[in-house]
């Protein structure tokens, strides 16, 4: 198991893979990292703006009939195979693997989400809170191609073959090399959520602790004003994301749960 956090500095809050909430139905396996659905912890209610990290692998032929979202901003990392979304407000879209899909859900959208091939699919949603509520619904999908650096997926400003969101937050992907150090970015502003897609990797710490993780772990760092923090790939098939999220007005994150 990884080393326990106690007086770290930045503070860690660790969500190991099977610590997380889990629901299995015929069609549906969905692991969430925060309390969702029926599943409900106080100590696990997010990390900051971020509220759902859900790692789902649907059937082929199932998923989610039409269900309504509104003020969320809702992003899908599409891992593998291909989903079809469609929602009021005219889009129907096959989703692929190595797409990400963005919506603003605003002052209200109802989509549905159907597996219609004949193959598992495996995505990752991501649910966060925007800072104005009320606007009018958006809708964006594009491929974007992962290297081996941090490649941005998701930014306010939507820099040239990234998105933009009606949020602060800024997401990467990468797939770092074995051994290819991803250097964290230190800013004053935010705290970082680190997502393990698959494989393994390591949080090299600047205090020199050493965080190992592992598909389906999730790692929060409160501050990252302190920086001097790397991840770095243990194996070939290391893939994470990374999330930036904006802090509270008094200069703090919102954590729930940590060891």
């Amino acid at each position: 198991m990884p080393p326990t956090p106690q007086t770290s500095t930045p503070p860690l809050v660790l969500r190991p893979a099977d610590e997380r909430f889990h629901t299995q139905l015929d069609w549906l396996d969905s692991w969430h990292s925060f309390s969702f659905g029926h599943h409900y912890d106080p100590g696990w209610m997010g990390f900051g703006p971020l509220r759902v990290i859900n790692d789902d692998t649907i059937a082929a032929g199932r998923g989610f009939g039409m269900h309504p979202h509104r003020d969320m901003e809702i992003i899908t990392v599409m891992v593998k195979g291909e989903l079809t979304h469609a929602d009021s407000i005219g889009h129907c879209e096959v989703l692929r693997a190595g797409e990400v899909q963005r919506m603003s859900a605003g002052t209200g959208i109802v989509h549905s989400e159907i597996n219609k091939s004949n193959q598992p699919c495996r995505l990752l949603q991501i649910w966060i809170e925007p800072e104005q509520i009320g606007i009018e619904p958006v809708y964006d999908q594009q491929p974007i191609a992962i290297g081996s650096e941090w490649t941005t997926l998701i930014h306010p400003d939507a820099p040239r073959d990234a998105m933009a969101t009606a949020s602060a937050t800024r997401m990467w992907r990468a797939r770092p090399k074995l051994e290819g150090p991803l250097q964290l970015p230190t800013t004053a502003d935010n705290a970082l959520w680190i997502q393990v897609i698959d494989g393994a990797l390591e949080l090299q710490c600047d205090n020199g602790m050493i965080y190992p993780l592992k598909r389906g772990d999730g790692l929060g760092i409160v501050d990252a004003a302190t920086g001097g923090h790397t991840l770095v790939g243990v194996n070939g098939t290391a893939d994470a994301l990374l999330l930036a999220l904006n802090r509270n007005p008094e200069g703090k994150v919102q954590t729930s749960g940590g060891r």
